[in-house]
């Protein structure tokens, strides 16, 4: 993605999966892809022919209702359901009334607690693979996807992916409506945007707003995930569901709100989206690019205790993971990286970005500082295990 506005969303990040637990509602922060038998697809062939091509003009009154109908028939709802057992005494509510006079505690019985859930997906392919968040599906007994004028289908995870909050689930169904990707790397702060999803259980919600920024990351996905910001009203149970650009094309995938703000709404980048999808379909995972190290921002203090000019931009290796590929590949505690791929660095969330262009195998040439002399490294980039998280890239 260009990012043309960065930033890091910090604070009350709420994802947008509606719960329902024993009755109360509960917002939780929280090869080829296509088979030789031609499926329908999202991706199949996105620029012939194009659900656009009826709205390449001017705005009219009823461009946006127009864009919803195209592409509502391609949007899911899908519910959730876990059920536990737990022990319990016949008393429903309160402490047993039997602590409060010294009798002895009732026998214990079992009772069967139900959680539900409700979040939002999309049709990528005609033959019931449908693309959703990750935290819509996770961990969860049951789905229930309901597609436009169908009865409920049963969900099944195929691959999700938890660094990108993606997953791909298929139901039984043949002839779906299939949405149309857009190209994400190709919005602009301003650009109108449209949201479709299941806000609070309220199926085929249709909103619309702008793009506000890009480039955001937020503290509980993966620091190299730019996100898209809109101002286009999302909320609870819109988790997984198109952000359409005017043409009606999809181009990210709702995910997350700040709790604490009005319309401030995130969106994974359809580019991401589309790479993880057919990852997911392939194989069942997603393989992410890692080097294994902990870096910092070299600030003026921090320059000149190293020994630099306060005025040295780079990031500072702070530590190695001590068999990861950046420490196989020389790099060493103290460093300070000035260049990778011929291309200054001044942050951590630039080199992120750079690695998450690669892919694990491919070689990247990290210029660098140690005690003063330049130096010239080529690590091999190796694959993120599955336990590491962020900062670890």
């Amino acid at each position: 993605m260009k990012n043309r506005t960065s930033g890091k969303a910090s604070g009350n990040i709420l994802f947008l999966l509606v719960g329902l637990t024993a009755g109360a509602a509960i917002f939780w922060a929280g090869h080829q892809f296509w088979p030789e038998d031609k499926q329908s697809s999202l991706i199949d062939n996105p620029s012939s022919p194009r659900a656009s091509e009826a709205f390449r003009g001017l705005l009219g009154e009823s461009t946006i209702a127009d864009i919803a109908a195209r592409a509502e028939p391609s949007v899911v709802n899908i519910d959730t359901r876990t059920s536990v057992v737990v022990a319990d005494t016949p008393y429903h509510s309160g402490l047993p009334l039997g602590l409060f006079f010294g009798l002895e505690p009732q026998t214990l019985v079992p009772r069967r607690l139900e959680s539900r859930g409700a979040g939002s997906g999309f049709i990528i392919r005609s033959d019931g693979y449908i693309l959703t968040n990750n935290h819509v599906v996770d961990n969860w007994q049951e789905i229930r996807v309901t597609v436009k004028d169908q009865p409920p289908f049963a969900g099944k995870v195929v691959g999700r992916d938890a660094a990108t909050d993606l997953a791909l689930i298929k139901i039984n169904a043949k002839n779906l409506p299939v949405a149309t990707f857009g190209d994400s790397d190709k919005l602009r702060p301003g650009d109108w945007v449209i949201a479709i999803g299941s806000p609070l259980g309220l199926g085929k919600t249709v909103t619309l707003g702008i793009v506000s920024a890009l480039g955001r990351s937020i503290g509980s996905l993966s620091q190299s995930l730019q996100l898209i910001q809109t101002d286009a009203a999302i909320n609870p149970g819109n988790s997984g569901g198109p952000l359409l650009n005017i043409h009606g094309e999809v181009v990210g995938v709702n995910t997350a709100i700040r709790g604490d703000a009005q319309n401030i709404g995130f969106a994974i980048p359809v580019s991401i989206a589309k790479d993880v999808a057919r990852q997911l379909l392939d194989k069942g995972r997603v393989s992410h690019p890692y080097l294994g190290i902990y870096m910092q921002a070299l600030d003026p203090r921090l320059a000149r205790s190293l020994g630099y000019k306060p005025d040295t931009r780079g990031v500072v290796v702070v530590q190695l993971e001590r068999t990861g590929p950046a420490a196989l590949g020389g790099l060493r505690p103290a460093d300070v990286v000035v260049e990778l791929e011929g291309k200054p660095v001044s942050s951590s969330e630039e080199v992120q970005r750079c690695l998450s262009r690669h892919k694990p195998g491919d070689s990247v040439e990290f210029g660098i500082l140690r005690d003063g002399i330049p130096l010239k490294l080529t690590v091999k980039i190796g694959e993120l295990p599955e336990v590491a998280r962020a900062p670890h890239q």
